[in-house]
């Protein structure tokens, strides 16, 4: 079996035991860790990770922020004064943290029910841009919003509390939980 097998198989697991209902936002938040050279094959694992959800009676959603970047900026008035000088993105960025934030509120809105799971793909494509847009500010900024459980895929390493994006920032610490094939986050 793959490491991504493996990580469906230690979700099927995880998915399966009795929620605690009286939880602080932060822990409600899972954080399916895997290394990030994994990234593609997860991808086309979700089907899985959506089977492992229903078949322990729990409805399923997807959030995306994959492509969030692009669609915001091609949208933005200014965009092609940031093309001609990229240093002036810098202060847009704060502006697209709020709209990325606001936007997963709302798809977590729509997923409202306390016995879902809202998986959050795509967490990777933060990297690089700055500090004022990065993975923990924004499950800082949502996770009041979480009903249910949100399933964070998270390409990266974990280590205590310390999650680490991408293997390549520092890590921060964070209360979600951790799934990983071993159990301790990679």
């Amino acid at each position: 079996m793959s490491y991504v097998d493996d990580l469906v198989a230690a979700y099927r697991k995880f998915v399966a035991l009795p929620w605690q209902q009286n939880l602080a936002p932060p822990q409600r938040v899972w954080m399916a860790v895997y290394p990030p050279e994994y990234e593609r094959r997860l991808r086309l694992h979700l089907p899985a990770f959506k089977e492992a959800t229903a078949e322990h009676r729990h409805s399923w959603g997807l959030i995306d922020l994959t492509t969030s970047f692009e669609r915001w900026m091609a949208d933005h008035v200014y965009r092609d004064a940031y093309f001609e000088d990229p240093e002036l993105l810098e202060t847009a960025l704060p502006a697209f943290f709020d709209h990325l934030a606001v936007g997963v509120r709302a798809q977590l809105a729509q997923h409202s029910e306390p016995n879902g799971v809202v998986g959050l793909l795509g967490a990777g494509t933060l990297f690089g841009l700055g500090d004022a847009v990065t993975v923990s500010a924004l499950l800082n900024a949502v996770n009041e919003a979480v009903a249910g459980r949100l399933l964070v895929f998270f390409p990266g390493e974990h280590q205590g509390n310390s999650y680490r994006l991408l293997d390549a920032r520092d890590g921060w610490n964070y209360l979600a939980i951790p799934i990983a094939p071993d159990g301790n986050g990679r």
